[in-house]
């Protein structure tokens, strides 16, 4: 069971039910919620939020830069946008952060029987479900007809019964869908929570020791000039969204690992992991400032566990559709193709429909714990628009979004500017400085156009000469 759903960026997909992932954030508005679940936002913000001059120094660097801002983090990480970073303490006693290098184990006794119990639960559920109906046609194939026809008078002299009893089912399952409903913090909407923390709390552990095997010889060190950056961002975003309870409650743990993967997610743990490859295709800290703000937003907002939840609940359900499915076809063969079928009806109508919701909501909170961390939010839609062009110029073919756990980028986008305005109002309520220079958006709208031509001049045989006076925008390749 994968507790991890990190950053779906250029094809990665999430992993969830072999384990399902996520983090989430911070502090600066106390929120009513209207009828329908959604926010209106009344800002209150802490007091002394620390560092903000980061990001009004990183922003002033975009007039400076203009289009080489687009390079890669990693390659800007000494240059202006990056130095005022590395100019503040590397201790962090006020925030809510560690860095941790060595990894533990849960005791045995505590954390491997329900957690592993639970991970075996799916499969033997299904295999039995199965069996049963497998069972019961072969039960029935060996009747003889006169049997059959007696069954069958039976079953319509007590039809009334018959759909008392599936009736009564139904209502157990209604009754343990609303007796198990929750609010999500922060947003307000409901949604079903059917496992304890405390379990959940163990799975996050057996998947951060999994993790942290794997990654175990690619980890920087605390030194590297990448993993401080990565800490000041987290530690940023905690401390000015310290008064949301779910986000101080945590203890937010650094892992940046040397992977060329576009990804980062965190564990409901608080266990935080970047991958280099993301580190090389953010542009600036306010990019990285607000995926690191979804992908917290994810782990305060518990989507870990709630899509378990839901996960579970679904496939409850599906083991009734699939012992009549294993009893009614006449061959194994027809039932395979018939649970397969039921399969992606599931999949496709319910779970990746439901992921997207999550991460659609994961985007909105992430992106006010950005507002509150006086973060340029202007530049979380730019980061997205880069993925699509990335996209486009390597073109990679783009599958519909209902085949995606994930939305596509240029929907994600235009999903971020429908929310900026918002973002920008929560941002001048906690006082943060002014944004000057041009609009991130309206720069990469300029240079976008000067990328797509020019990667037309290098798909054509002839075209060997480039025109040296336009700017030249490095895109990584993944």
């Amino acid at each position: 069971m994968n507790i991890l759903c990190g950053l779906k960026l250029l094809g990665r997909n999430c992993i969830f039910f072999h384990l399902a992932s996520l983090s989430k954030r911070g502090k600066c508005s106390n929120i009513y919620r209207s009828s329908v679940g959604y926010c209106r936002t009344q800002v209150s913000c802490p007091l002394n939020v620390p560092n903000t001059e980061v990001y009004k120094n990183v922003h002033h660097s975009w007039g400076r830069f203009f289009f080489q801002s687009y390079r890669p983090l990693r390659e800007k990480i000494t240059s202006l946008q990056i130095g005022s970073v590395r100019q503040l303490p590397h201790h962090f006693s006020a925030w809510n952060i560690q860095i941790v290098r060595s990894f533990r184990t849960s005791p045995s006794f505590q954390a491997a029987p329900v957690a592993l119990l639970w991970i075996i639960v799916k499969p033997a559920q299904k295999l039995l479900a199965i069996i049963l109906g497998r069972s019961i046609r072969k039960w029935w194939k060996t009747l003889p007809p006169n049997k059959r026809e007696l069954i069958k008078e039976s079953a319509r002299k007590n039809k009334w019964k018959i759909l008392l009893g599936v009736s009564s089912l139904g209502v157990l399952f209604v009754v343990f869908y609303f007796t198990h409903l929750e609010e999500t913090p922060i947003t307000g909407r409901p949604r079903l929570l059917a496992f304890g923390k405390e379990h959940f709390r163990e799975l996050s552990q057996m998947e951060y020791d999994m993790w942290m095997e794997q990654f175990k010889s690619k980890m920087l060190p605390e030194t590297d000039a990448l993993h401080q950056v990565v800490e000041t961002v987290v530690g940023h975003l905690s401390e000015s969204n310290k008064d949301i309870p779910q986000v101080s409650a945590l203890q937010w743990v650094i892992h940046v690992v040397d992977e060329p993967d576009v990804n980062a997610f965190v564990l409901p743990n608080g266990q935080v992991f970047v991958f280099t490859g993301l580190l090389d295709t953010v542009s600036d800290v306010h990019q990285l400032s607000f995926i690191l703000g979804h992908e917290i937003a994810h782990a305060v907002l518990g989507h870990a566990a709630e899509k378990a939840s839901l996960v579970h609940f679904l496939d409850f359900l599906s083991l009734i559709f699939l012992t009549m499915i294993w009893a009614i076809c006449p061959r194994d063969s027809l039932a395979v193709v018939g649970q397969w079928i039921q399969s992606k009806l599931q999949e496709f109508m319910f779970d990746r429909p439901y992921n997207r919701t999550l991460e659609a909501e994961a985007d909105k909170v992430g992106l006010q714990f950005a507002a509150k961390a006086c973060v340029d939010v202007r530049a979380s839609s730019v980061f997205w628009q880069k993925m699509e062009l990335v996209e486009t110029i390597q073109g990679q073919p783009k599958l519909p979004e209902w085949l995606s756990t994930h939305p596509s980028h240029e929907n994600r986008a235009e999903h971020l500017d429908r929310l900026i305005p918002e973002a920008l109002k929560i941002r001048e309520s906690c006082n943060c400085p002014s944004l000057s220079g041009p609009d991130p958006r309206l720069v990469f709208k300029l240079a976008m156009q000067d990328v797509l031509e020019s990667s037309k001049d290098q798909e054509t045989p002839n075209s060997t000469k480039r025109d040296l006076s336009k700017p030249k925008l490095d895109f990584p390749h993944t």
